[in-house]
């Protein structure tokens, strides 16, 4: 079978437009596979390599995060994303060096990017708290002496330590928001079924109300299963991402259990 390229393009951008409501979805697996069927389709747009990067730093895999974002850079180096893309990548896999050098890079594009900008400031920052690192055990070495090992390492592992505890607040609370959130659809869901079940033995012609916001409006049966069945499937649609959402949370907070865990480790290992 020959297709044109405009066929092919468009079967690709129908392919990104799937990746896209699954990565809004926090689906970050499917968002890949069809990100990677736009890239069979026409390997030459740079955007469906951002995408994709994007889609593996949600799953931590920052190694293919950052290899994509260096395809993307390389069809074309004007795409200012594709650097923050990369930066992202280089900044979880501690290679600082890479990512200022990257920075640079995606300034010389766009020297008022705001999001370059606030990275730059940022590996800054971490790259002067692991120097600080390396010089204290280095001192401590020399010294044949060990600092404690809470906050001993200074700038370190104490403030690495802090911002992991942070994120993993946060993750903690938007989980426990979701599963509330959850709970509720679950709640609705059970009253629009048992709505349903009260109303089928009523005869077809059987005028209900329906409620309407605060107010209640009458109509017959039948138009009220239509609006029950309707309601029900939205329900159980936003059920459906929001156990999404709770099962990508719980990959998070395990992810940033193990680095904390992982941190403590060290910090006993330097003592």
């Amino acid at each position: 079978i020959v297709r044109n390229q405009s066929t092919m393009s468009k079967t690709a951008e129908e392919y990104k437009e799937l990746g896209n409501k699954a990565f809004g979805s926090k689906d970050y697996e499917t968002a890949i596979q069809h990100y990677s069927d736009a890239i069979r389709v026409d390997a030459k747009n740079h955007v469906f390599f951002s995408n994709r990067s994007a889609s593996y730093a949600g799953l931590q895999q920052h190694d293919k995060a950052a290899k994509d974002a260096k395809e993307c850079i390389r069809l074309d180096p004007t795409f200012v994303k594709g650097y923050y893309r990369l930066v992202t990548a280089q900044i979880a896999l501690k290679q600082y060096d890479q990512a200022a050098a990257t920075i640079k890079q995606g300034l010389a594009v766009d020297a008022d990017n705001a999001q370059l900008m606030k990275q730059q400031r940022l590996v800054q920052q971490l790259k002067r708290s692991h120097e600080a690192t390396l010089k204290k055990r280095q001192q401590q070495q020399q010294d044949g002496s060990a600092a404690p090992a809470t906050g001993g390492m200074v700038g370190g592992p104490s403030s690495e330590m802090q911002e992991l505890m942070t994120q993993y607040t946060q993750y903690k609370r938007e989980y426990e928001t979701e599963k509330v959130n959850l709970q509720k659809l679950e709640r609705e869901v059970k009253v629009a079924e048992l709505t349903q079940q009260d109303l089928e033995p009523l005869p077809a012609d059987q005028k209900c109300y329906r409620s309407v916001g605060k107010m209640f409006l009458m109509s017959h049966k039948q138009n009220v299963m239509e609006y029950l069945d309707t309601n029900i499937a939205t329900l159980q649609k936003q059920k459906e991402d929001g156990q999404k959402k709770m099962s990508y949370l719980e990959k998070r907070l395990q992810s940033q259990q193990q680095n904390m865990e992982e941190l403590q480790k060290q910090a006993v290992a330097s003592e």
